[in-house]
């Protein structure tokens, strides 16, 4: 399995970390905004496996 495969969905994933980090912060600081940043981490976070997954099943598939 080639390692190119794996940044765009890596990326995507930190900086879903990074977004749910700030958003964690906005929260206990009583922030506006916070719900959500904390959204679009998580679904920063929720893209970059479904991506993962699409490009381990696409792998799998091809190499048959």
């Amino acid at each position: 399995m080639k390692a190119k495969q794996f940044v765009l969905p890596l990326l995507i994933f930190i900086l879903g970390i990074i977004f749910t980090i700030v958003g964690a912060l906005f929260k206990i600081q009583h922030w506006s905004y916070a719900p959500e940043i904390l959204t679009i981490g998580s679904a920063l976070e929720v893209i970059s496996l479904i991506v993962l997954m699409v490009n381990i099943i696409k792998y799998f598939y091809r190499n048959k």
